[in-house]
């Protein structure tokens, strides 16, 4: 199997690695390499002063890491990141080592939904193991391209941290265009007055942002650093592209906090159009029960059944026939008043 290089037969007579080790090749002036033992390669590499080995990794286990582990002597907090996973996106160096955590997103179209995952880069002495935790950003598409570009990979493990980097970053960029058109659609029904609006949509896509946010944010102090500190295995030359990451980032940042702050003053929006709109409808029954509470009042009061009630005798005497119009006064004076009080409604705006 080509993809994996020669390493990997090594790892599957070891618990078989195959599942976890994604790929792993040496790489001298740019170009791909068979991979022998980890050790001889790794003395090779350094004894020689060029080249490297990158290895990666996905979802391990502590035994599984423990195989690679066993020749790189990666720092053991910072193996237990890399194993745990689901850390907030930091740069921590250790002696000659850069261990690198980065958020990874995937925007589900479906759903609009934006599902997280994990990147850690440990960047040392003529080595780079990326570890990947989820299935958002796959990492094949970034060593295609720099395989494909050998100037760039002829800079060493610094070209594969900046295109680990860039790869996921320019990912962040896209899932901001997506989370804006979500938010000018949102935004574009709640003023609208549209009522398939639910708050629910507002807070789901409040949270989204969020999960953004979490992955940006913290990730500026990174770069500062990169761009700014001397760091093991960083060249100057390198860190002008690290600062182009840190101007996408930003970007990002800022349109992240807009939407924050946009969402808030839709759902604000949307639930004021909700109470005016309640109100409404309370105004609506409260009118309608005013109407029919004169019908009902002057119908309890006939419903008593007392004799004297001068309107049940009332007659007036027409071609030598008593009529009584005692109920036909009453049906009208009940028209004329419940039309009376729809009228002062509808004027008001209550109906």
């Amino acid at each position: 199997m080509p993809l994996y290089g020669g390493c990997v037969h090594e790892y599957r007579n070891r618990d078989d690695m195959s599942d976890v080790i994604v790929d792993q090749a040496v790489y001298r002036d740019g170009h791909r390499m068979p991979c022998g033992d980890l050790s001889d390669e790794l003395e090779l590499l350094r004894s020689a002063g060029h080249g490297f080995i990158w290895i990666g990794l996905k979802d391990p286990t502590d035994a599984e890491f423990d195989l690679v582990n066993e020749e790189l002597k990666l720092p053991p907090l910072a193996i237990e990141d890399a194993v745990k996973g689901n850390q907030r996106p930091k740069l921590d160096v250790y002696d000659d080592t850069i261990f690198l955590s980065l958020k990874t997103l995937r925007y589900i179209e479906a759903t609009s939904d934006v599902e997280t995952g994990d990147v850690m880069i440990f960047v040392g002495d003529r080595f780079v193991v990326t570890v990947r935790r989820g299935e958002a950003n796959p990492l094949a598409g970034v060593r295609a391209r720099l395989e494909n570009a050998p100037d760039h990979l002829a800079h060493g493990p610094v070209a594969v941290l900046y295109s680990v980097m860039d790869s996921i970053v320019d990912n962040y960029t896209l899932i901001d265009v997506e989370l804006g058109e979500d938010l000018d659609l949102i935004e574009q029904q709640v003023f609208s007055g549209s009522r398939g609006v639910d708050a629910s949509e507002i807070y789901r896509l409040k949270r989204e942002v969020l999960e953004v946010r979490r992955a940006t944010t913290p990730l500026e102090m990174p770069l500062r650093r990169l761009r700014s500190e001397d760091l093991p295995i960083m060249h100057e030359e390198a860190r002008p592209f690290f600062g182009d990451i840190s101007d996408h980032v930003l970007r990002v940042i800022d349109h992240v906090e807009s939407y924050d702050r946009l969402l808030t003053d839709v759902l604000h929006a949307h639930l004021a159009q909700i109470s005016v709109q309640q109100n409404n409808d309370m105004r609506r029954i409260s009118a309608w029960v005013a109407i029919a509470a004169v019908p009902t009042m002057v119908a309890g009061i006939y419903g008593m059944n007392f004799h004297n009630i001068p309107e049940l005798d009332a007659s007036v005497l027409t071609n030598g026939h008593e009529v009584y119009y005692g109920y036909f006064v009453v049906m009208g004076v009940l028209a004329a008043v419940s039309v009376g009080l729809y009228r002062a409604f509808r004027k008001s705006g209550w109906l």
